[in-house]
């Protein structure tokens, strides 16, 4: 690997520290502090953010909801096999793309209720196409299809002989409005009703992006040089009254705090050199990475993430490597929890 890769992250013992199921309440999670301007860090719960915030700050947090993108599937031999849906590719539901393993075009699977997917083809990034027997839409995955949970999480539970809690209200934000993720808005599962109450009061303002999490934020970063990795588009959208407060707030000095790396992204893609956000509808490809300048956010909220994976390198662009080394290990050292399910940190 580079010297652009961060493989200094690899020694790290976090798997033991995989949390297998949220905190309950959310807004119990650790929080990890990291100040970029001295390094200091500082143990926190997340409900403590109204104490680190104020009426200068906006929070701009990702309203995609995650659809019950996971369908269980049987080969013509009876073996089992199961689909991620990824994304549509039509107005008719007929025709989506996906992940699946050992599959090939021609074959068939059939879903619950009888439904079946012919296999079209096998696609450069690696997904699929399928062609179903019948509409899917968010109705038929509400009833048929799963929670599209990580594997890790998957695979801690089974370690551990855990039984958790119900996923599907879990796996999903309280702020949640548009279907469309097959990956939770993680960053974003430590809010409350209550905290956000309590954020209003304190004179910190929200608005919302959507950017649909798709195989493009949890694809591995494999590449020997990590510049040569291509971020997979993923659709996103700014509201106009959301460009428009954004720019406002930066406008009288405020400053915006990106709730998670979706939310992040899609800022930089839809703003300007200066840090102007415009409104629209568009797809965000960027691969941000160590040495990326950011226009918008002067903060940042953000989960304890994979190595390998462009959410980490995200986060170190921002953070700067050395100190977001320096916060992981220290995150390790005080077991605090890892990835999707687990503690958050904010990046002031």
């Amino acid at each position: 690997m580079t010297e652009d890769s961060l493989n200094e992250f690899a020694p790290l013992e976090i798997e033991p520290l995989i949390a297998h199921q949220p905190a309950e309440p959310r807004d119990s999670s650790r929080l990890l502090a990291v100040r970029r301007s001295d390094g200091a860090l500082s143990h926190r719960t997340f409900r403590d953010l109204p104490d680190l915030l104020g009426p200068g700050d906006m929070l701009v947090l990702n309203r995609s909801k995650v659809w019950k993108a996971r369908l269980e599937a049987v080969k013509a031999t009876g073996g089992k096999s199961e689909i991620l849906l990824m994304a549509p590719a039509g107005g008719d539901g007929l025709v989506w793309t996906g992940l699946c393993r050992k599959v090939q075009p021609g074959q068939v699977l059939t879903c619950r209720g009888g439904l079946r997917a012919e296999c079209l083809a096998r696609n450069p990034d690696g997904s699929y196409t399928f062609k179903f027997s019948a509409p899917v839409d968010e109705a038929w995955l509400d009833a048929n299809g799963e929670v599209p949970l990580p594997q890790y999480i998957l695979k801690a539970r089974k370690r551990r002989g855990v039984q958790a809690p119900p996923d599907e209200p879990n796996y999903q934000t309280v702020y949640a409005g548009e279907a469309g993720s097959i990956a939770a808005h993680t960053a974003g599962f430590h809010f409350t009703p209550e905290l956000f109450s309590r954020l209003a009061a304190a004179g910190v303002k929200t608005a919302f992006v959507t950017l649909h999490i798709g195989w493009g934020t949890f694809r591995p970063v494999r590449s020997e040089d990590p510049a040569a990795h291509v971020m997979m588009e993923e659709a996103c959208c700014v509201p106009a009254d959301t460009a428009a407060a954004i720019n406002a707030h930066r406008a009288a000095g405020g400053r915006i705090i990106a709730v998670g790396t979706s939310s992040m992204r899609t800022l930089e893609t839809f703003s300007d050199d200066n840090g102007i956000v415009s409104s629209g509808s568009g797809r965000a490809g960027l691969f941000i990475r160590p040495g990326y300048r950011f226009k918008v956010a002067g903060a940042f909220i953000t989960n304890l993430h994979v190595p390998d994976s462009a959410p980490l390198y995200m986060t170190a662009a921002f953070a700067g490597r050395e100190l977001l080394l320096k916060a992981y290990t220290e995150a390790v050292k005080e077991k605090y929890r890892f990835y999707s399910y687990g503690d958050s940190m904010i990046i002031l």
